[in-house]
This record gives structure tokens, C-alpha cells and sequence, in this order.
């Protein structure tokens, strides 16, 4: 059901001689191809937005003169999603960039009244002839940054603020804690959710709370930089997520999981520009660029930087996959079997997870 990135890559480089000749039509006056971009909370200095954003202008510098980007940025989810997808469509806009889950529907509805325009659902899943969906595998990060977290705790305790309980955000949580628990079996999670996505007081005050029960390493799920903040003030040990955000918690941050959208939103461009653009799914990973774990903080020892370091590389190789069973079952944090052994997840399951796994201290939200 989905196509590997590193596929879809190949096939729009596939095309210099047509976009070659895209490049004098700029000079004799063709309009540069208009691209916007929804954004559901600020643009700031990190974060899930940011990191988008950071994608909007690779296009621009890419792609220079050929294209001409726009943003709304603090789009709520919902009807205000669609009427801002509707007016940018309505204004000229041939390719519209959605990233957020729950623009998912939005976007649908909207690219039926706009069968000329391109829509790219960016975390969703749904498809139609002009509407793309695209993904990353978040969780192999999170993998990755459970086993640096698992190596520098102290109380083997982590904590985990989570915006809503949708796969995306359960898939991370559990490779998460799947990666601490492969070199730390005592390691607990202990998940606060907030039923929002960006809400800095809220992300703070969970933090806050997951520190006063002896939790010394946390991550989270939501868009801002309010917990790694809540970590350096503590004196406490956390995961950045998105961004590195090492600027606002020199001391606090141990690692950073990040993902990178540049290469991906200038050759779905490209496509709409040499007229090879075609509706897909793609789910790309560590292997394809999109997700990285990277900037270590000072409390992380050399020889675990170079442990996490080279499970990335086993992750990008195919050798390392988070959801498999190697030692026995896997079981969720109710007992049953999720993964048998010798076992391991099929993207399907992984796409429609609703469970926490052993060692996940809590229950799915409703």
C-alpha cells in the first residue's frame, strides 16, 4: 500500500531533461507556480511547525524563481481548516501542502471542489487522484532515543506527554519504550495525555507533574518547546522532539529526534512543475532521510552517542526494526500478545496500533 520515499525520489529525479526546460519559462514571463502551506500551530524556533516550515523554504531555495510559497500558520483543526484550504485553493494555489492529522478530511473535502489543484496530506492517510498522502516513521527515532534514555537513567522512570492517543502518537510511545526496556528491562513509562497538540502551559505543567513522580528522562508529543523548557529548570534529562532544541535546554536535552521535509516537498514540486506529479502514499524513514536521531546533549557518555548511533545505522539498513519480537512475545500492558515471537509487525498493524505495551504505565485515552 505504500511506496518506499527513496522510490519516489528516484522516479521525480527521473525527469531533468523536463524540468531543465521548465527553467526558461520563468524568464519569458510564466507565472511561478503557487504553493501554500497550512500550519495548525505558530511558526517558531522549533518544533513540528518549524520543521515544516524549514521544508517550505528548501522548495524556495531549490526551486527560486519557478515557484512561489505562501503559509497560514495557527489553523486550528476542523471547519476553520477547510475555509483556509478553500480560500487558498480559491487564491491561485496549484499545490497545497496540509500537515496535520486532522486536516486529513478537511483536505478531502475540499480537493473535490479543486480537481486542478494538488493537495499533499501530510501524517494522514487517505487518498484520492489529487490528493497525496506522506508520512514518516517517527517511532524509529523514538526507538532510538528509548535506548539513549534507557542508558542515562537514574530512577528508571520516564515520563511521556502525549498530545492525542491516534497510532502516530502510540506507535512512538511504545518504540520508545520497546528501546529503553532492549538495555534497560526495569525501565517504566509513565504517559500524561493532553488532548491537544500545542498548548505550552498545558505540555508544561504535565512535565512538571511526570517530575514530581520520580521521573528523571521525558519525552513528549506535542508542538512546542514547553517541556524540554520545564526539564533544563529541573535539572532533569529529556528527548527533544522535532527540532533540536538544545538552544532552550543545553543541559536538559540527551538527544533529539527530528524529521526533514525539504527533499520531499521540492521533488513533489518538481513533479507538479514537469506535469509528472501523481497521487501516492509514501511513509519514508531513517533509511530514506526523513527521520534522524542527532544532537546529543553533555550528559549523554561518548560510548552511548556511538551505541545509538550505530542502531541507527541497523535501522536504516533493514537489520534493526522496532516493533519486532526477538526475545519471546511482546505483550501489551494488559497482558495480551501483540507481537508474537520471532515476529514482527507488519506496517498495517502498525498503522492501526492501539495499545501500549509492557512497561507503558497507563491506558489509550478515549
Amino acid at each position: 500500500m505504500y511506496k518506499n520515499l527513496a522510490a519516489t525520489v528516484v522516479a521525480a529525479s527521473c525527469f531533468p531533461f523536463a524540468f531543465s526546460q521548465s527553467l526558461p519559462t520563468a524568464a519569458i514571463g510564466i507565472e511561478p507556480l503557487k504553493i501554500a502551506f497550512v500550519y495548525v500551530a505558530p511558526v517558531t524556533d522549533a518544533g513540528w511547525v518549524h520543521q515544516h516550515d524549514e521544508g517550505r523554504k528548501a522548495v524556495e531555495n531549490a526551486l527560486g524563481k519557478q515557484v512561489k510559497t505562501t503559509y497560514v500558520e495557527n489553523v486550528a483543526e476542523g471547519p476553520d481548516a477547510e475555509r483556509v484550504i478553500r480560500d487558498l485553493a480559491q487564491q491561485g494555489n496549484k499545490l497545497i501542502f496540509t500537515p496535520s492529522f486532522g486536516y486529513m478530511e478537511p483536505t478531502l473535502k475540499v480537493a473535490k471542489e479543486f480537481p486542478d489543484v494538488k493537495f499533499e496530506s501530510i501524517t494522514g492517510y487517505k487518498t484520492t487522484a489529487n490528493v497525496a498522502a506522506a508520512n514518516a516513521r517517527y517511532y524509529e527515532g523514538r526507538y532510538l532515543a528509548g535506548i539513549t534514555a534507557g542508558r542515562v537513567t537514574q530512577t528508571n522512570i520516564a515520563g511521556y506527554v502525549a498530545g492525542f492517543p491516534i497510532p502516530e502518537v502510540l506507535q512512538g510511545i511504545n518504540a520508545f519504550a520497546l528501546g529503553m526496556r532492549s538495555v534497560n528491562p526495569k525501565a517504566q513509562v509513565k504517559v500524561v495525555w493532553l488532548s491537544a497538540w500545542f498548548d505550552p502551559p498545558k505540555e508544561r505543567d504535565a512535565a512538571m507533574t511526570l517530575f514530581n513522580q520520580n521521573v528523571d528522562v521525558i519525552a513528549f508529543h506535542t508542538g512546542s518547546n514547553a517541556v524540554m523548557v520545564a526539564a533544563q529548570e529541573r535539572g532533569k534529562m529529556a528527548v527533544a522532539y522535532h527540532s533540536d532544541m538544545r538552544k532552550v535546554a543545553p543541559d536538559a536535552q540527551i538527544v533529539a529526534v527530528t524529521h526533514k521535509w525539504g527533499g520531499y516537498y521540492t521533488q513533489r514540486a518538481k513533479a507538479v512543475l514537469d506535469g509528472s506529479w501523481k497521487s501516492g502514499n509514501v511513509w519514508g524513514g531513517v533509511k530514506d532521510g526523513m527521520v534522524r536521531v542527532d544532537a546529543f546533549g553533555p550528559k549523554v557518555p561518548k560510548a552511548v552517542q556511538a551505541e545509538v548511533l550505530a542502531r541507527q545505522n541497523d535501522i536504516a539498513a533493514g537489520i534493526l526494526r522496532p516493533f519486532t519480537a526477538r526475545a519471546g512475545d511482546v505483550k501489551d500492558n494488559e497482558g495480551n500478545i501483540v507481537i508474537e515471537a520471532g515476529k514482527t509487525l507488519a506496517d498495517g498493524q502498525i498503522l492501526s496500533m492501539n495499545w501500549l505495551v509492557e512497561g507503558v504505565q497507563g491506558k489509550v485515552a478515549k
